[in-house]
């Protein structure tokens, strides 16, 4: 007979099977040079924008969410980090474990 899965075991197996799939929310992009289904939050990246600062003339901080299964991203990045998403890099102001998930705030200087 099988032992139950606890709770924190169904939520890592819902990362990829719900959260992060594909037919649901997940979309497949290269992070860091591996391909990884990630969740980009538009509504948080909408909000985000509306409070772009300006720091030059013709120079802003483009900030954005992904959300990202912690076993494909290997260990949480710290704030400072560099992270490549399709080619454009970013640094992590923020990050967390949220049960399996890593959600992580990203910042890129665009002009």
């Amino acid at each position: 007979m099988h032992k139950p899965l606890t709770f924190k075991e169904l939520l890592r197996q819902d990362v990829k099977k719900v959260f992060l799939n594909p037919g649901e929310f997940g979309e497949e992009h290269i992070v860091n040079g591996k391909p990884m289904l990630i969740i980009i939050d538009d509504n948080e990246l909408t909000e985000r924008e509306k409070r772009m600062k300006s720091h030059m003339d013709g120079i802003y901080r483009k900030q954005t969410l992904i959300y990202v299964s912690a076993l494909d991203y290997g260990p949480l990045p710290g704030a400072g980090k560099a992270v490549k998403i399709d080619g454009t890099q970013f640094i992590v102001t923020d990050s967390l474990n949220e049960g399996g998930v890593y959600s992580i705030h990203l910042e890129a200087n665009k002009s």
